[in-house]
């Protein structure tokens, strides 16, 4: 139990760090206005992202809205009927992170039809598209279950319940 109450905190955490990075930026740039924060390298860049992560869209507001509730939703489901069960540290950590980035971005949608984005990186004009804490949430916590999920294929003979490198399961029981 106390366990779930940390990981919860962990997922309330990043989503309210997230929302408050979003006000911040939204109260105190312009649209469209960039700022240096470590020289050209990292600016942070007022834009509004009607798409997914890293401004790949699929649709209108609409469609990436019903896009995030539906990969919340297969998420949740994924992992109610244990075809997701981390049993790490690690596992829980990155589920976390996933959700809390996906709510994050899900406030965004509800509240404006698109998401804040402001951390824009590169070298000149040599820029990645500009990205928020939701999506390094998302991004680290999948690559995060990657590694944990691979960790286990690897190593088979880990895979049962007690084992304590054993991360995620195809099992269907919970």
């Amino acid at each position: 139990m106390r366990s779930r109450i940390l990981y919860g905190l962990l997922f309330l955490t990043l989503v309210f760090i997230d929302q408050l990075t979003k006000l911040a930026v939204a109260a105190s740039f312009h649209l469209g206005e960039s700022r240096e924060l470590i020289g050209d390298f990292i600016r942070l860049t007022h834009v509004k992202n009607p798409g997914a992560a890293f401004s790949v869209s699929f649709g209108g507001p609409e469609v990436m809205f019903a896009i995030t509730v539906l990969v919340i939703g297969v998420l949740v489901y994924m992992v109610a009927k244990g075809i997701i069960r981390p049993e790490t540290v690690s596992g829980k950590i990155a589920l976390a992170m996933v959700f809390s980035g996906a709510v994050g971005n899900l406030i965004d949608r509800v509240r404006m039809g698109e998401v804040t984005d402001f951390i824009d990186m590169g070298i000149g004009p040599h820029r990645w598209p500009v990205y928020n804490v939701a999506d390094i949430a998302i991004t680290i916590g999948m690559a995060l279950l990657f590694i944990t999920y691979a960790r286990q294929t690897e190593h088979p003979s880990n895979s049962d319940e007690s084992s304590p490198d054993s991360t995620c399961s195809s099992e269907s029981g919970v």
